[in-house]
């Protein structure tokens, strides 16, 4: 009987070892997948705008990216690898201008701002459309000017109730979890240095 006790204990802990080394075999194998799969969307995309989460409220280039009216802003945020900086904590004020009002710019202006050689043109105007703060349209009415993110100030101004940040006016605000977007009908181009 303790022969039997003994061969029965013994088969036992070779089954065990043997469930054992395969789970642990398989965890590693699944490790080494997901590392692998997390090392390729790094290189492709890296930092804080490139994170999914769809419960939060949307931040400013979560908002820019799911309207229609905003694509060639949002062309021209990622020419210019500015994406990151837009999911900031902020809180950041966007003067976000509409594809019409890229538009309504001279032809050509808005291809040769995207090409490569351009780029610290454009962001030096993409910045020039970003405060730090959030604040309302309503309150915008008490300023006279706003300093920039490229280190400019911008006039606002308010005719027949309706708020002018650098000439454009804003024509709809969209509270953002990182601040606030403010649709502007014109592009905001800074003086020339």
């Amino acid at each position: 009987m303790k022969s039997t006790i003994k061969l029965s204990m013994m088969g036992l802990f070779s089954l065990f070892t043997l469930i054992s080394s395969c789970k642990n075999r398989s965890q590693n194998e699944t490790k080494d997948s997901n590392q692998n799969e997390t090392i390729d969307v790094s290189e492709n995309n890296k930092g804080q705008a490139f994170i999914e989460d769809d419960e939060s409220t949307p931040n400013v280039l979560q908002i820019a990216i799911g309207s229609a009216d905003h694509s060639t802003l949002v062309a021209a945020v990622q020419a210019a690898d500015l994406e990151n900086v837009l999911v900031n904590a902020g809180p950041l004020m966007v003067f976000a201008p509409t594809n019409a009002a890229f538009d309504a710019l001279p032809e050509g202006t808005v291809e040769d701002l995207l090409k490569p050689e351009n780029k610290d043109a454009l962001t030096n105007i993409l910045k020039y459309h970003v405060t730090p703060g959030n604040y309302s349209k309503d309150f915008l009415m008490n300023f006279k000017k706003l300093g920039q993110a490229n280190n400019q100030n911008v006039a606002v101004e308010v005719k027949d109730n309706e708020v002018y940040v650098g000439g454009a006016k804003i024509i709809a605000s969209i509270t953002a979890g990182n601040g606030i977007v403010h649709v502007v009908d014109k592009v905001i181009l800074p003086p020339t240095q």
